[in-house]
């Protein structure tokens, strides 16, 4: 059994508000289906609005959230794992609070009391849906917060760290406070990729971390994107993730494994100058709801074996089933217990 508090994930809590809708409330608010871009001043009213319809879902999402609630999960340890990310003082907020302790999350949010918690609407048509998030609080995020003993207090009693990528767009300082401890107390830190944009245009936060990272995730495009930033002139994922798995330590107490998804191909593994392919589950389009988090999940369900020191390819497996179930359900959902032997 994993111990209470093994696992930290810190980020961007995002609260999915899904609804359905029909073809005006797109027309009105100038969404296309299958879609996602980042709210403007225009789409701003579009959320009370799906907040008061009768068939509206409210969902914690955000990309660390998810994984380490997947991560949750997978355990069944009541407080397994925690999380911290930023909140507003509001209706959405309390909604957030409500569904992380549901999922035996250990939130601390930090809230803030001007800025209200970030959100994303989920505008479902016909089973197709529109993704417009709006970060606002979520971006608020302090490394003061963080400094709290109560709040430290998680750092120094998980042992297992995990931070998407996303985070350090918002407290790059709380991020490699983290990393400073992992390394110092010889625990397992553990980053993201999380998107093309990162790898781009964070380029120099984000190499400050990875020297601490003793896992690096990530999918085909970011490795990719990755590559091209640094100037390694290879497309080839096998590579990219041997090179990253190669890139100097800050700590030699682990080595450092790259962890690449690839979709429906198979998951790329780099550790000690050798690759490793695993095939994923596959499945039949018909059963495919949405995709909405399925990188998100394999990340959670791996953490989940990680934590419980199990084989890599024990660690591999699980994630390939948490992101299966996720992606034949609608957002970053399960049912209540997991199936996995």
């Amino acid at each position: 059994m994993a111990s209470e508090g093994i696992l930290l994930g810190m980020g961007n809590p995002l609260l999915d508000i899904s609804a359905v809708v029909d073809e005006d409330f797109l027309k009105k608010y100038d969404i296309k289906l299958n879609n996602a871009i980042l709210a403007e001043d225009k789409h701003l009213p579009m959320y009370e609005e799906m907040a008061n319809k009768s068939n509206v879902e409210y969902i914690a999402g955000g990309a660390t959230q998810n994984s380490i609630k997947v991560a949750q999960w997978m355990l069944q340890t009541p407080g397994a794992a925690s999380y911290m990310g930023c909140i507003g003082k509001d209706k959405f907020g309390e909604e957030m609070q409500k569904n992380s302790k549901l999922a035996g999350v250990n939130v601390h949010y930090y809230e803030d009391e001007t800025t209200p918690t970030g959100t994303c609407a989920v505008c479902v048509v016909g089973g197709e849906r529109s993704l417009v998030a709006n970060l606002s609080a979520a971006n608020c995020y302090k490394s003061e917060h963080l400094k709290r003993p109560e709040n430290w207090a998680l750092v120094e009693k998980a042992k297992y760290f995990y931070i998407a990528g996303f985070f350090l767009t918002v407290s790059p300082e709380s991020v490699q406070l983290v990393a400073e401890h992992a390394a110092a107390k010889n625990k397992v830190f553990t980053m993201n990729l999380s998107a093309p944009f990162i790898c781009e245009f964070f380029r120099d936060v984000q190499e400050k971390a990875l020297p601490y990272t003793d896992y690096v995730f990530g999918n085909e495009t970011e490795a990719r994107t990755f590559s091209k930033v640094h100037g390694w002139k290879t497309d080839n994922v096998e590579e990219i993730a041997l090179k990253i798995s190669q890139w100097p330590k800050a700590s030699g107490t682990h080595k450092r494994i790259t962890v690449i998804t690839q979709g429906a191909d198979p998951v790329v593994i780099a550790e000690d100058g050798k690759v490793k392919l695993f095939p994923v589950i596959m499945l039949p389009k018909e059963k495919l709801v949405d995709t909405n988090g399925a990188g998100d999940a394999f990340v959670g369900g791996f953490l989940s074996q990680l934590v419980q020191e199990k084989p890599i390819e024990e660690c591999v497996r699980a994630g390939c089933y948490a992101s299966n179930v996720i992606i034949q359900r609608s957002g970053c959902t399960y049912p209540e217990k997991p199936n996995f032997s």
